[in-house]
């Protein structure tokens, strides 16, 4: 029983860090998602989705397709077809419309919208395994597509090229815009948000869509914080997204970024959690395994809280372990210190605290502090 208690605590591999989330929909489950692995989630919308179902642009794309069939329809998402068929229901064209899509080429981008389609009574003629767009089109233009006539759900999403290849082959294309995507009604989470990310305060930024990432580089740049948001996420915050056309703004705007294999929740969190720990900096100090993460510590695998005042000292002092920084040089790496040098000793008698190691940290008298390397690692830096 004794060693149990004295076990250290099994903590998520996402301890210690900060992430961000910017998504309207499903927000909650990738907050616990994440908070489940031990991260600290900052979640902000970056924009809204408003269904259509009173919107002329949708009525008369129905009321088109009804007068006229399609040859083929492409369902891009699983909410976009529900929020259609609801919308016609709604205009009293539900069965005209469920009796239209049972003669046509149904194709479904993913499971999800197989299951939607399902749902509703109809059966998909065809999916990709890759749950692409891309893989649809490539169908699409091996069959022919001069003179069919092919309707696409819109759905927030760019699609690159998608439209334009389809009428390129000769098709006839009627957009189905079932919802639209616009700026959050309060933009107050979203400003704060980007402030963390300019500031550092984040480790990673997760993205679901692609316009969600747009609204966030479209804030920035009417805040005058454009260039401050892409040097963030080139350096030091990781832009995580779910798949590759949600991350095709980023990419517009030279930012790389991380995506999971599958485009889904779990494997994008799941990408965060080999990614961050593999970003953290370990060192061996004073006898210790000490793991540097974005709010906290891991000393010895046990997870040590530290305040802002104390990481920003102790990345100050990580930049060059082992050697001296004097008290000046940590001055200005705390936030709004001012020219009081006894701020460094406040702050470091803090950190020194939250480590639960007083040792980790060697006052050098008159000169100032740095970290206790183990002597081998030290000479390793000396031989450098």
């Amino acid at each position: 029983m004794d060693d149990e208690q004295q076990r250290p605590p099994d903590h998520g591999p996402l301890a210690g860090f900060t992430v961000g989330v910017t998504a309207a929909r499903r927000a909650d489950e990738l907050g616990a998602l994440l908070q489940r692995r031990g991260a600290s989630v900052l979640h902000a919308p970056a924009l809204r989705i408003v269904p259509l179902a009173d919107d002329s642009e949708l009525l008369a794309a129905t009321k088109e397709l009804l007068d006229q069939a399609p040859d083929v329809v492409v369902a891009a998402t699983a909410i976009g077809f529900r929020g259609w068929i609801e919308a016609a229901d709604g205009w009293g064209l539900g069965e005209d419309l469920l009796t239209r899509l049972r003669g046509v080429e149904l194709l479904a981008r993913g499971p999800k919208v197989k299951g939607a389609i399902r749902a509703a009574g109809l059966t998909e003629e065809w999916s990709p395994s890759s749950e692409s767009m891309a893989e649809v089109l490539d169908r699409l233009l091996e069959q022919g597509v001069e003179g069919r006539r092919i309707a696409v759900q819109l759905h927030g999403e760019p699609l690159p090229g998608f439209v334009e290849a389809l009428r390129a082959g000769g098709a006839e294309v009627v957009g189905v815009p079932v919802y639209r995507w616009m700026p959050p009604e309060d933009i107050g989470p979203l400003d704060r948000l980007l402030d963390a990310t300019v500031g550092r305060g984040l480790d990673a930024l997760t993205f679901t869509s692609a316009p969600a990432a747009a609204s966030l580089l479209s804030r920035a740049e009417d805040r005058g914080l454009l260039p401050e948001l892409l040097a963030a996420l080139n350096h030091d915050v990781l832009p995580a997204c779910v798949g590759p056309v949600t991350a095709l703004p980023l990419q517009a705007r030279g930012v790389e970024t991380v995506q999971p294999e599958r485009f889904r929740l779990g494997p994008l969190v799941q990408v965060l959690c080999q990614e961050l720990p593999g970003r953290a900096r370990a060192l061996p100090v004073a006898g210790h395994r000490v793991e540097i993460r974005g709010h906290a510590v891991m000393v010895d695998g046990v997870l040590r809280p530290v305040p802002p005042a104390g990481m920003s000292l102790l990345r100050a002092l990580c930049r060059r372990p082992g050697w001296v920084v004097a008290r000046a040089e940590l001055l200005r790496a705390l936030p709004g210190a001012g020219r009081d040098e006894h701020a460094v000793e406040t702050a470091m008698a803090r950190l020194r605290t939250a480590l639960g190691t007083p040792k980790l940290i060697q006052t050098v008298v008159k000169r100032g502090y740095r970290l206790a390397l183990d002597p081998a690692t030290d000479s390793k830096y000396a031989d450098a």
